[in-house]
């Protein structure tokens, strides 16, 4: 197959998903195009069987806002017809389902092409921009125009059910990790983070509002009353200052350290205890999956599809979102346990195993073969 992915190349988790998903379909001999104004940050063009199209916006003065969505049309329709592409795998339903209809719509009234379009729903595009009223008639109209729909989680597609007029059937594809990066030598050296003894808490986000990164703080802060440890704050974004504001404060600014953005995940959560999740809403929770790759089990909130990765009391604890004092007392109950916290972390990396890579992606696989059985029947 010769496929066209279109996301945003950012380090959020829909752009993660769709990267990963390209490299693994490319690895297995399918030819892989990227669609996107710039190039995805865990992308390596350099790969076989892989290619990046930027789509390139003009400024002008017309226009307020560059219209983005009507480059990434033109761009998707160039692209399907230099590369002869098959099929078209969207991430977002806004903007880019609504812009892959009118990809679509051209390829079919002008050059008499019909080019599949499958929809994968991560979250945002239903939880927050989708609900807004301005937005929600683009997309219920390009979910339905969809040739396939998969979300990322169950509770994701129930959310989509209920607040919009869906026609199409939405499968649920979870998202996936790959193992062999959390295997092998990952130069993993506590010393280097915390003095022997003390216990290493992490966090990764974009440091959103939504991730209640105040709570992060708060929940470190009562763990530091009862047990010595350090907290690793990864990932950048708007609540960052505010939660640097917040650790001096509470005077716990020699306990907490923050990294930004790294490409170092992996060597900071191989030293890791426990990984915190406070978020107010998740569609699935990517990061708690990559903690569990290694071996980390996971405190969270029980909010969106969490729970649908995070077993409560098996690979770590779910509390209710905001419940600050139930998700240290949960921590300190394992950081206190080594043989707990031991089958914590063994129960945590064979979690994580059900969401491989052999078991997923042929899940996108099946749902690719049935898009292009539409196309066939038309």
């Amino acid at each position: 197959m010769k496929i066209g992915v279109v996301c945003y190349p950012t380090f959020g988790g829909s752009g993660v998903v769709a990267t990963e998903l390209g490299i693994q379909m490319a690895k297995k001999g399918h030819e892989v195009h990227f669609i996107t104004y710039s190039q995805p940050v865990r992308l390596d063009i350099l790969e076989e069987n892989i290619f990046y199209h930027e789509v390139n916006v003009h400024d002008y003065p017309l226009f307020e806002y560059q219209p983005y969505e009507l480059a990434l049309s033109s761009k998707m329709v160039d692209t399907v017809i230099n590369e002869d592409l098959d099929i078209l795998h969207v991430h977002y339903a806004i903007p880019h389902a609504y812009a892959a209809y009118m990809a679509k719509k051209i390829l079919l009234d002008e050059h008499g092409k019909y080019i599949p379009v499958v929809t994968t729903l991560h979250g945002t595009d239903i939880t927050l921009v989708g609900k807004n009223p301005s937005y929600k008639p683009a997309v219920t109209f390009s979910i339905n125009k969809s040739d396939v729909v998969t979300s990322v989680s169950e509770s994701l597609r129930q959310d989509t059910l209920n607040s919009f007029d869906i026609k199409k059937p939405i499968q649920v594809i979870p998202n996936f990790i790959d193992l062999k990066l959390y295997q092998g030598e990952i130069n993993c050296r506590r010393a280097q983070i915390a003095p022997e003894g003390q216990k290493i808490i992490s966090h990764i986000s974009n440091m959103r509002k939504v991730k209640r990164i105040p709570d992060i703080i708060e929940v470190f802060a009562k763990i530091l009353k009862h047990e010595s440890a350090v907290l690793l704050m990864i990932g950048d974004g708007p609540e960052r200052e505010r939660a640097e504001q917040q650790v001096r404060a509470l005077g716990i600014s020699d306990h907490v350290k923050f990294f930004g953005k790294t490409n170092e995940v992996r060597r900071l959560l191989c030293m890791s205890d426990l990984f915190l999740l406070t978020s107010e809403s998740e569609s699935f929770g990517l990061v708690a999956l990559e903690a569990m790759a290694a071996h980390v089990p996971v405190l969270s909130t029980n909010a969106g599809g969490i729970p649908e990765v995070n077993i409560h009391g098996k690979t770590g604890f779910l509390s209710n979102v905001g419940d600050t004092a139930a998700m240290a007392e949960n921590a300190l109950q394992l950081l206190k346990d080594e043989d707990q916290l031991k089958v914590f972390k063994k129960n945590a990396y064979a979690r994580a195993q059900e969401f491989c890579v052999d078991a997923i992606v042929p899940l996108y696989e099946r749902a690719y073969e049935e898009a292009l059985a539409q196309r066939f029947s038309q």
